[in-house]
């Protein structure tokens, strides 16, 4: 059965996804209030899965809560924590449950995180994942065995136009589409001219593109990104627009910011649509969207 989502990829419509931060631990009241939020204004909600090595409420736990409340759920699947006997039958345990979209993802090193003395799988990457998924899809796994039942995803992966330099990472990007993704999330971008000469490079490819819009809270924040966060680049003009809003103003200045750039790649017609990633304030993306007219 083809996605929701899928369906929506395909319809040639402006599609718009957010994104869910799974708690760490058993509390997961604010989560659902977010879930409740985004289910009916998103056309699918990513789940992050265990974001910056740090150990959360799992993935796919949260993408069944989803299901359970009315919306369609993208499950995140890193490669760090799991071999490729987990990563496939995890696979096939989500696929039972009605979650048709997969994020494939190598996943943050461990030292980053808050368990420092775990172990690192990287059995597969993301590209790797990609293709077990399409083995899985025509009934083998990754060990040339039949299944019992084949799965059926709408696959993607992530895509970070700001790296520097962008050669590797467009390798990596045709590597994946090789391997059978369908759609890609970009990493945070600010820059839309730079954004656009990667679509132009982007657009001889057969899959759809979603550029990701993470909501500046302040110009600390901003900055921090930038000298952090490889791939993310906050030009000077936009922090000090954060700089110059009064501190009990900043979020709402940051919306304006996420709806202005949204309408703007929707009006150029850049791309197919945006993930927009509010990190822990989900309760704005109502008012993102308003501000982007949409």
């Amino acid at each position: 059965m083809v996605s929701k989502f899928k369906e929506a990829l395909n319809s040639g419509k402006f599609v718009v996804t957010g994104e869910i931060g799974p708690p760490k631990g058993t509390n997961i009241e604010k989560m659902v209030h977010h879930i409740d939020i985004l289910k009916d204004i998103v056309d699918g909600i990513n789940v992050t899965d265990n974001q910056s090595s740090v150990m959360r409420f799992p993935s796919v736990g949260t993408c069944l809560l989803i299901k359970d409340h009315g919306g369609e759920p993208i499950l995140q699947m890193t490669c760090r924590d799991r071999n490729r006997l987990a990563l496939q039958a995890e696979l096939l345990f989500a696929n039972t449950r009605g979650i048709g979209n997969v994020l494939c993802l190598t996943g943050d090193a461990v030292p980053v995180g808050d368990h420092k003395e775990a172990k690192s799988v990287f059995d597969l990457d993301s590209v790797q994942l990609l293709e077990t998924i399409r083995i899985m899809e025509s009934g083998k796994d990754l060990g040339g065995n039949d299944l019992n039942g084949a799965v059926e995803y709408c696959a993607g992966a992530i895509v970070t136009p700001e790296a520097d330099p962008i050669e590797p990472q467009l390798l990596k990007f045709e590597k994946k589409i090789s391997a059978g993704a369908e759609f890609f999330q970009t990493q945070a971008i600010y820059d839309l001219d730079n954004f656009a000469r990667f679509m132009e490079y982007a657009r001889k490819f057969p899959t759809k593109i979603l550029a990701g819009i993470v909501l500046l809270t302040s110009a600390n924040a901003a900055r921090y990104m930038t000298n952090n966060v490889p791939g993310v680049v906050v030009p000077q003009y936009l922090i000090d627009e954060m700089a110059s809003a009064p501190k009990e103003e900043r979020v709402k200045k940051g919306i304006e910011i996420a709806g202005r750039m949204i309408a703007r790649i929707k009006k150029e017609g850049m791309c197919d649509g945006v993930h927009i990633m509010a990190i822990g304030k989900e309760e704005v993306v109502p008012d993102i969207l308003a501000a982007a007219g949409l």
